[in-house]
């Protein structure tokens, strides 16, 4: 995840549970993508505010740091490094198909090389481990797909080097949508009013954004007619709850939008509050969030560099 903006329930429900729930099933490196954060700029103190709350974050959402690595880009060079020699064999038509830099661009009066070379240092965030896995979801598919290219193009021209990594991912979590928009995915760079639930909000403030979540024209939960605000707020308390279908329709048929809403509210409120105090106390404890980071860059940099040198003796570089 990037250290920008704020994580939200979307995050959670979407990656960080489900990245729980498979720590003791493979051997997994959570990175905090900071290269990937400065396509766009940011305040530097903020930045590195931003690093160690998401790192906090990471920790409070339960994952191990003695069973998983937790690690900043940029605290291991070989990202960087592999990024370049694999620009070098990855064609710019690839990379301006790319659905999210055109949506971007579009957005902007100019962009920065940076936006464009963005999915070929995810490539290497990925290749330079030689993940066989990666558990993202359908909206960075076709980064993972480009990932696979870049991978299988690098093979054929230097002879095999990469593993080309699975497209058949772990189950992903909950597709959290925006409560003001439920059209569109909660995102953490979306800055309007009562859009997202924040991971560090107070209850007070939980509360309010989500009595005044879109619902639809109809007085009451119907299943059958449902508009998708309602849907998502249905979906947020199941994934919370962790409940059946069934459950979900026995509990919530009929009962009128206010009390859904308040529902909501009650439980997402709960299962932050435990949340919350891990986090504060991760935080308070000096020195604690460093020694993890450090030890996570130490765990992944022999891997990396030995990818790197491969890298290097297959292209012929001086090394």
């Amino acid at each position: 995840m990037q250290p920008s903006g704020n994580l939200h329930i979307g995050n959670y429900l979407g990656a960080l549970k489900n990245w729980v729930r498979i720590q003791n099933d493979y051997e997994c490196i959570f990175c905090i993508v900071d290269l990937h954060a400065i396509t766009a700029y940011q305040d530097p103190a903020q930045l590195r505010a931003k690093i160690r709350e998401i790192a906090a974050l990471y920790l409070a959402a339960g994952i191990d740091p003695k069973v998983s690595t937790v690690m900043v880009q940029s605290a291991v060079p070989a990202h960087s490094e592999l990024a370049w020699m694999l620009t070098c064999v990855t064609p710019v038509g690839w990379l301006e198909r790319m659905t999210q830099y055109k949506m971007k661009a579009a957005k902007q009066e100019s962009v920065s090389d940076g936006l464009l070379q963005y999915p070929v240092l995810m490539a290497a965030d990925i290749l330079l481990y030689q993940a066989g896995i990666v558990p993202v979801g359908e909206d960075q598919s076709q980064h993972l797909e480009l990932t696979r290219d870049i991978a299988q193009r690098f093979n054929s021209l230097y002879g095999d080097t990469f593993v080309v990594p699975d497209t058949s991912l772990p189950t992903v979590g909950a597709r959290v949508m925006g409560l003001n928009d439920p059209t569109q995915k909660m995102s953490k760079s979306e800055t309007a009013a009562n859009h997202a639930v924040g991971l560090l909000d107070a209850p007070d403030k939980i509360r309010k954004t989500i009595m005044r979540a879109t619902t639809d024209s109809n007085p009451a939960v119907d299943f059958e007619g449902a508009g998708p605000g309602v849907l998502n707020l249905l979906s947020i308390y199941q994934a919370f709850a962790e409940v059946s279908d069934q459950e979900i329709k026995d509990r919530f048929t009929g009962m009128r939008y206010g009390d859904l809403k308040k529902t909501v509210a009650e439980i997402v409120i709960s299962r932050l509050e435990p949340f919350q105090e891990r986090y504060r106390k991760i935080v308070s404890e000096p020195g604690y969030l460093e020694d993890v980071l450090r030890e996570g860059a130490r765990r992944v940099e022999p891997i990396a560099n030995q990818t790197v040198a491969t890298v290097k003796e297959r292209m012929g570089l001086y090394s």
